[in-house]
């Protein structure tokens, strides 16, 4: 069916029912996958191991779980009851019930309903990463000047430097 749906589901994987794929393409679950009542993903989630670890190595979904698109839940660790995956994830962290998890690595936004994070989800407010990098590399260029000098003015480098 892998090849007429494009969802790849190990048959050794345990999942319940009211389970649900909409979209299905790129849909993975692995082996020791365990996925309860009334799940849902979204095309190209997947629910894989880590590859490191032996026996049960992929999650486990609690009920009433939404994983969304591209989103990644790796290795042998729990997403409880009622958590919701942001779209393109990557969850490599045990999850308590009543949760909504986003970004790479996954952090928790919201528990029980409530803001529970510093994370501005405002895509308009959303930090410069070319500005940040850039300020990053002026500060270290200024670091390795300041410790350059440093050794020139050490008295052992000034006999042992040529004249």
């Amino acid at each position: 069916m892998r090849f007429l749906t494009g969802i790849e589901i190990h048959p050794g994987a345990t999942i319940g029912p009211g389970f649900f794929i909409d979209h299905g393409m790129g849909v993975v679950i692995g082996e020791t996958t365990e996925i309860g009542k009334n799940v849902t993903l979204y095309q190209n989630a997947t629910l894989g191991g880590t590859g490191t670890d032996r026996g049960k190595r992929h999650p486990t979904l609690g009920d009433n779980v939404v994983i969304g698109a591209g989103a990644k839940v790796l290795g042998n660790i729990r997403l409880g009851n009622n958590v919701k995956v942001g779209a393109g994830s990557v969850v490599i962290h045990s999850v308590p019930d009543n949760c909504t998890v986003v970004g790479v690595p996954a952090e928790i936004v919201r528990k029980e309903g409530a803001r529970v994070s510093k994370i501005n989800l405002d895509h308009g407010d959303l930090p410069d990463p070319v500005k940040a990098l850039k300020n990053r590399i002026r500060f270290l260029q200024k670091e390795i000047e300041t410790l350059e000098e440093q050794i020139k003015n050490q008295p052992e480098h000034k006999k042992n430097s040529p004249a």
